[in-house]
């Protein structure tokens, strides 16, 4: 008996995938829930288990190909005993035979010219013309009686030939993780209005403190690096800044205040930019936080990262700084109040104790749904990251 798979819905509505890779073909045979295919969602990517066994009679879709939720896949001959449907091929988009007349309109011939149309012309010109490859047509003429003479053609020779636009481009299809992420830029950059302000702090004390924590038996083997200390610090600021981990409910007209803190970290995949989130960061010590922050980017960036990953994140960082860039204003992650920016670390002069010193300097930018956070709240809950960052000591009076 022959079963079709149809593509189920994989999560939050979506209602379509891109079928990235067949792991099976036709005629081979499959297990119950075996691994057939890997699908990309809109936010992850998916593998498909096979709901029956047997053998595979059919693929419906091709690798790389957008296929719509509900849309058969792959047919399965389960060997079950069935009354078989004769199914009759129609092909779409042909007529009944004998119908030999093309629905395009055909050209029309061009019309031959008319004899006053030629251009005028001695032999001569006429002859240079044949060997040179030139239509008279489009020679101007300057002959006493408008005829084409051979300095005319000579000019026409030499003249300076027009620069060819280039049309040199590549056309990539907008789907999967990039459409998914347009589509909610789009819609956070028109519904929530953004504010973005900025603090340059000097930060030598958190970057000596890291130093100092790699050395320690405790974090012998964990990546330490300043943005774990960036989350703590964020962390820490929000407990006396709450509005900055709220959301807007349009539906309800309410502000969701949230007592827990999902840390999203924007992380670039060669599928795009993605949002994973740490669950409950807030509970963490430095730490734990360290070695979920790796985890997370390792499996953002392997391509691995699941569905429920990406969603329920309260705040996120970006952090552009690991590209060489010192800020920016970035967009708020959808249902999030706010998304702090860390940029890079850059050995500078720095006013110090009354002097100019070289001195580790970054700058933090902070964007805000202004509808939720106050200008003063989104100032205080800024300076509070910067003066843990320029004073780690504060973590452990305020933790």
């Amino acid at each position: 008996m022959t079963k079709s798979f149809l593509l189920p819905d994989l999560g939050e509505g979506l209602t379509e995938a891109e079928l990235i890779t067949w792991l099976v073909q036709v005629g081979d045979t499959v297990e119950l829930n075996q691994v057939i295919a890997e699908v990309e969602t809109a936010k992850a990517s998916v593998e498909l288990p096979s709901p029956f066994a047997g053998t595979v009679l059919a693929l419906h879709a091709e690798e790389g190909s957008t296929v719509e939720v509900g849309s058969t896949i792959i047919d399965i001959d389960t060997g079950e005993d069935a009354v078989a449907e004769e199914r009759t091929p129609v092909l779409v988009g042909y007529g009944v035979a004998g119908e030999g007349k093309s629905r395009r309109g055909g050209r029309k011939a061009a019309a031959a010219p008319e004899p006053g149309d030629r251009p005028l012309a001695s032999p001569p010109a006429r002859f240079v013309a044949r060997q040179e490859g030139v239509d008279l047509a489009d020679v101007p003429a300057t002959g006493t009686h408008g005829e084409v003479t051979r300095d005319d053609i000579a000019a026409y020779l030499t003249r300076p030939k027009p620069v060819e636009a280039t049309t040199d481009e590549t056309r990539t299809p907008i789907k999967g993780v990039r459409k998914h992420t347009a589509a909610a830029m789009v819609s956070s950059a028109f519904t929530a209005p953004h504010v973005t302000e900025f603090v340059t702090v000097d930060v030598t004390p958190t970057v000596e403190l890291v130093e100092k924590l790699r050395a320690n038996k405790h974090f012998r083997d964990v990546r330490l690096t300043p943005l774990a200390l960036v989350a703590k610090a964020l962390l820490v600021a929000l407990r006396s800044n709450p509005s900055l981990n709220s959301e807007w409910d349009e539906a309800n007209q309410e502000i969701v205040t949230k007592k827990y803190v999902n840390l999203g970290i924007a992380a670039a995949t060669p599928r795009g930019l993605m949002v994973p989130n740490i669950k409950g960061a807030h509970a963490l010590g430095l730490k734990d936080l360290a070695v979920a922050l790796n985890g997370l980017t390792s499996t953002a960036k392997e391509g691995k990262t699941g569905p429920e990953d990406l969603a329920d994140g309260t705040i996120t960082i970006t952090n552009v700084g690991v590209f060489g860039v010192d800020s920016g204003t970035p967009i708020l992650n959808p249902g999030e109040a706010a998304i702090l920016c860390f940029g890079a670390i850059r050995r500078q002069p720095w006013e110090f104790e009354g002097d100019i010193a070289l001195r580790s300097v970054t700058t933090l930018s902070l964007s805000f749904d202004h509808r939720l956070v106050d200008g003063e709240q989104g100032s205080r809950f800024l300076t509070d990251i910067a003066a843990i960052l320029a004073d780690p000591m504060n973590l452990v009076a305020l933790a």
